[in-house]
């Protein structure tokens, strides 16, 4: 068609024309790019990550994060240190602790504190647990316990955000976040990252939603939080009057709408938005049908050791081989009953009673499905608890601790690394939070140095400049 330059009129109706197909086919281009990635677990077109396509072949699917908020102690669980029983009510030695950084302790008179409770050989390869945890005993053969785990923050809140993020900066996303940005969910009811609570056995410490944030990623990588009691989800159910059908023309309305709005600006955050609409809405008939522990029988139910509906960690561990199945990317299931700063003897068992059972039947049930083989558990804290006493109890403690892995390229039955002989530093294989990310996100095949979002003019990775794979308890 030829346009008439002098025209004004022909001119707008040219470029209008123009734009409005230049800005269809750019839009339905990347619809269809996010529709394939969607199928194929890949990631919003719109978001600069990897492409949801893995860097070298993955070990697993997904993972299921089992965070003992409070810091549970070494000492009683896996790093038996028979010298702190010889030296028992002495005073700590100086060349460990001076100039060390201490929290309540700080500048009190130092003494040694024993193990509370006995340790005893397990399974085949003889790992030393501790007698408070018989069931996670039983599953030895399956784990890989590292005893020389650092961190760098000595207080809860600082010390879970580093956990969770690899930053001391509060508002970085966390590792639940990065892991869904990266490789993108493989379910389409319900969200790709979700995080469960439970409490009981001690103080317990405050979380907050910023610790499975998305931090500056897309909103749609944030963690969604499931109620352990009660309905799982605020208004999961329609109001009354308000029929399935009449919500779905609802949703199409509005999200009519937003794809306007995104053809217009391509903003992520509306992508976001029209996407958890749609999840919303498909949640309303998936949610129900997950929380339905009625489809388990008996033995599954005492093999957990729950009640359907009791909010305990037990359920908790139970509703995550639920999510795993239904193909959730990230799991976390945080116990807040931790912080023994005193009474270590009377609480320290009842927070073992309360995730023992539970953390053991989740391995045992996911490979006897054979989920485990594709999925990465990790069982730990955000720090440990001083060799030295704090009345009856333990303060933080940053310089040495333990966590445990299970599941796809994990070596069962394999213990990494130790603290020194009273339990206060990382001395062979020292290994840090960034390790734990390098090595959650190598065996879900991402390399950690390319997994990257540029904000605010620069590169940012969930590892920052550092992470080495912990290569001791790989298979």
């Amino acid at each position: 068609m030829k346009i008439d330059p002098t025209s004004l009129e022909n001119f707008r109706t040219y470029t209008n024309r123009r734009t409005f197909l230049k800005r269809s086919l750019s839009s339905l281009g990347a619809f269809a790019v996010g529709d394939l990635l969607a199928k194929s677990g890949g990631i919003d077109p719109l978001s600069a990550a990897a492409g949801g396509i893995s860097h070298f072949q993955p070990r697993v699917k997904r993972v299921i994060h089992l965070c003992m908020a409070g810091g549970p102690s070494h000492l009683e669980t896996f790093d038996p240190k028979p010298e702190l029983t010889r030296l028992e009510g002495q005073e700590m030695p100086d060349s460990f602790t001076k100039g060390q950084q201490l929290a309540q302790l700080q500048g009190s008179k130092l003494k040694i504190m024993a193990p509370r409770f006995g340790f005893s050989p397990q399974g085949k390869s003889g790992m030393m647990i501790n007698d408070l945890f018989p069931h996670i005993g039983t599953i030895a053969d399956d784990i890989a316990v590292v005893r020389s785990m650092y961190t760098e923050q000595i207080n809860h809140d600082p010390a879970h955000t580093f956990m969770n993020t690899g930053s001391i900066i509060p508002g970085r996303p966390c590792m639940g976040a990065w892991t869904l940005y990266g490789l993108g969910s493989s379910s389409e009811n319900l969200p790709g990252y979700v995080v469960l609570t439970s409490e009981g056995g001690g103080q317990a410490q405050p979380i907050s939603s910023k610790l499975w944030n998305n931090g500056f990623l897309p909103s749609k990588f944030q963690g969604v939080q499931l109620q352990s009691k009660g309905d799982p989800v605020s208004y999961v159910n329609n109001p009354g009057g308000v029929s399935r059908n009449a919500q779905k023309d609802l949703i199409d309305t509005i999200n009519s709408l937003n794809h306007m709005q995104l053809d217009a600006s391509h903003d992520r955050e509306i992508a976001a938005r029209i996407a958890q609409y749609e999840l919303a809405f498909k949640m309303q008939a998936s949610v129900p049908e997950l929380t339905d522990f009625g489809q388990e029988p008996q033995h599954i139910l005492d093999l957990y050791g729950c009640k359907p509906g009791d909010g305990s960690f037990a359920s908790n561990c139970l509703m995550a081989r639920r999510l795993a199945e239904r193909g959730v990317r990230f799991i976390q299931l945080y116990h807040r009953g931790w912080d023994h700063h005193n009474s270590l003897e009377k609480n320290f068992p009842v927070s073992a009673k309360h995730v023992d059972q539970g953390t053991a039947a989740l391995i045992k049930d996911l490979k006897a499905r054979g989920l485990l083989e594709d999925t990465l558990v990790i069982w730990g804290g955000e720090f440990g608890r001083t060799p030295m006493a704090q009345g009856t109890g333990r303060d933080h403690h940053i310089k040495g601790f333990s966590v445990f892995f299970a599941g796809g390229g994990i070596k069962g039955g394999t213990v990494y690394g130790s603290t020194d002989e009273l339990g206060y530093s990382a001395v062979e294989n020292p290994t840090s939070v960034h390790d734990l990310h390098t090595t959650m996100l190598h065996l879900l095949g991402v390399d950690h140095k390319r997994l990257t979002y540029r904000f605010q003019g620069r590169d940012f990775r969930l590892t920052d400049v550092h992470g080495e794979l912990i290569k001791g308890i790989l298979s």
